[in-house]
């Protein structure tokens, strides 16, 4: 369906007292909203033409309204509002008693293509406005004792499209909880935060979270299989502001909106701005590394460049320096190269990562030093002009030394000595000192392997801590991108191949990390950064099983085992994997949680370190 009617209403006809309708209206049956939504996804009178639908207005917008049946059925699986299209902003109010005619649609966000639900609307020819000041409808309460209850753990049970019928079950599905409360006066109390706010939203659940699914130690709702979190309700400033918001900031007492669905979520859109308790959370620190213990940490930068503001510099140094206490070796990501987004050709970062480490010496952070391989123009995924790669950040004061290989003035391996081209040239294992090491340091993993196209090239460094050699890989996966179907969207289970695109990155980085175990068998290997999926998911596990590489995360407790929260959802997305030798050495992994459970932060994601006891044989 396309907004853009044929008869755009006129603000007299909206404020007079009767509209007069087509013969083709005149000539349609009368119905209520009830019969409007229907129990369903796709409204049954899609399509039709229908005239004198009874409503009270219960929010305005630009482009329409929603209004609301005050004389209810007895039926939980049918809506009583809906929205009602006009074009221009309506001369109707809230309060206003209103009789619309009109014809039933399907308003899809984001297009046909979209893999999200459709709002029923109706798209009005003709509004009358029978009385003025009438009381709104009682809302709905969601969650506590008294209210309706999302179920907490199934958004679909069935698979299939779901606007093409099966069964419609609103007590157990809840994509049908919500899409039978499509356009109604919804009220939730005492809400808690379980996302920052990011983009005029806000997740939340109702009734302190009362009868919630597995919590985070901080206050947040942890991502499980098979268990994505309906009750989640995200809250959406179309309609008034939201206040900035982190993890366990509680909006206390009732707020009321209306129920909309926008790009792959319901949303309820409040009709007057909230006050917010501010909660406790604190921004974590992790402890110093010890004499003999190697730190080493991810850090994603989010296409940092020259020109982010100074102060985004100074959180994210002081992240490193206070947050991770300054570890000895950072697998950093999303490094923008020194023009930022502008797409004029260039690839270098060396003004980038200046700035930074200029940022960390006055935060009273160690000298660090920097290694990367500078990507083709355009060619590993992002913002085209950005030009993110992934690199090294180290400190040399401790006993760690990075390896450059070929030195400086050497020519590259396999290139000719006029053409040396780094960013397209693989880096293999071989044996060096007794170990394996590697042709080049830092060199790509298969920069022109189809699992990498488009996207961030892993980077492999050799380094050595007080002589003894390792091989540490930085890495960005591919994220996930608008390919992957919402989880209330139309297709159940949603179809995610961007995991697709990381099943075959993990078998491409087993099978570098095998070739250096077929050098040396107990080599020390870490392989950090970005994963962009779960530990449980097939492409960690893919790792983990063939590669001999155990993921540290998955020895956290669950309540603290995320590193980003997405809609509400917290997450584990950043990993890092140690091989067999490095495993059996004493360790500890920490995820510093810094970044992704405020609205005011540095980057997305939470930092992760591990200190290794190097002590010893």
């Amino acid at each position: 369906m396309i907004h853009g009617l044929g008869t755009v209403l006129a603000a007299a006809s909206l404020a007079a007292p009767l509209a007069i309708a087509s013969p083709a209206h005149a000539a349609s049956r009368p119905v209520r909203i009830r019969d409007v939504q229907g129990a369903a996804h796709v409204s049954p009178l899609n399509g039709a033409k229908v005239s004198q639908v009874p409503g009270v207005v219960t929010a305005v917008t630009v482009n329409g309204f929603w209004m609301q049946d005050p004389y209810p059925d007895k039926s939980a699986a049918t809506s009583e509002g809906v929205f009602v299209y006009t074009g221009s902003r309506p001369g109707a109010a809230a309060g206003d008693a209103v009789r619309v005619n009109g014809k039933v649609g399907e308003f899809r966000p984001g297009g046909r293509s979209s893999a999200g639900l459709t709002r029923t609307e109706i798209d009005a020819t003709g509004v009358s406005v029978t009385a003025h000041g009438r009381p709104l409808p009682p809302p709905v309460v969601l969650g506590g004792r008294h209210g309706r209850r999302a179920p907490t753990s199934v958004i679909d049970r069935a698979h299939g499209n779901v606007e093409r019928g099966g069964t419609f079950d609103p007590r157990r599905d809840g994509i049908d909880f919500y899409e039978a409360l499509e356009g109604m006066r919804i009220r939730i109390d005492d809400a808690v935060a379980v996302g920052p706010s990011r983009y005029g939203e806000l997740p939340v659940l109702p009734a302190n979270g009362a009868g919630a699914g597995a919590r985070t130690r901080r206050g947040g709702i942890l991502l499980r299989d098979l268990d994505p979190n309906p009750e989640r309700i995200v809250l959406d400033d179309a309609l008034a502001p939201l206040p900035g918001m982190n993890v366990g900031d509680r909006l206390p007492g009732a707020n009321h909106g209306v129920l909309d669905y926008s790009y792959g979520a319901y949303k309820l859109l409040l009709t007057a701005t909230p006050k917010r308790a501010a909660g406790t959370l604190a921004r974590e620190a992790t402890r110093p590394q010890r004499p003999g213990e190697m730190a080493v940490a991810t850090a994603a930068l989010d296409g940092l460049s020259p020109d982010a503001p100074a102060a985004r510099f100074t959180a994210l140094a002081d992240d490193i320096v206070r947050g991770l206490r300054s570890p000895d070796l950072i697998a950093v990501t999303g490094v923008g190269d020194n023009s930022g987004p502008d797409d004029d050709g260039t690839v270098a970062t060396d003004q980038t990562v200046a700035q930074l480490v200029i940022a960390i010496s006055a935060a009273g952070g160690p000298a660090y030093d920097w290694r990367s391989v500078d990507p083709r123009d355009n060619a590993d995924g992002g913002k085209d002009g950005t030009n993110e790669r992934a690199g090294f950040l180290f400190r040399t004061d401790r006993g760690l030394a990075f390896v450059d290989r070929p030195a400086p003035g050497e020519p590259v391996p396999d290139e000719p000595p006029d053409r040396p081209d780094p960013a397209g040239t693989p880096v293999r294992a071989v044996r060096r000192g007794g170990t394996a090491g590697l042709t080049l340091s830092p060199g790509r993993i298969a920069p022109g392997a189809a699992a990498w196209a488009g996207t961030h090239k892993p980077l492999a460094g050799e380094l050595t801590w007080k002589g003894r050699r390792l091989i540490v890989i930085a890495n960005r996966w591919y994220p996930r991108t608008g390919q992957d179907q919402p989880l209330f969207g139309r297709h159940q289970p949603p179809a995610r191949p961007t995991e697709w695109r990381r099943d075959a990155q993990a078998r491409a980085m087993a099978g570098f990390v095998n070739s250096v175990r077929k050098v040396d068998a107990d080599a020390g290997v870490i392989v950090a950064g970005e994963l962009n999926t779960g530990g449980t998911s097939v492409p960690v596990q893919t790792l983990t099983a063939t590669a001999w590489l155990t993921d540290l995360p998955a020895s956290l407790p669950p309540a603290d085992r995320y590193t980003a929260v997405t809609s509400g959802n917290s997450e584990d997305l950043d990993h890092i994997l140690l091989s067999r030798s490095l495993g059996k050495r004493k360790h500890e992994i920490d995820i510093v949680h810094r970044n992704a459970e405020f609205a005011d932060r540095a980057g997305e994601r939470d930092p992760t370190v591990v200190r290794i006891d190097m002590s010893g044989k």
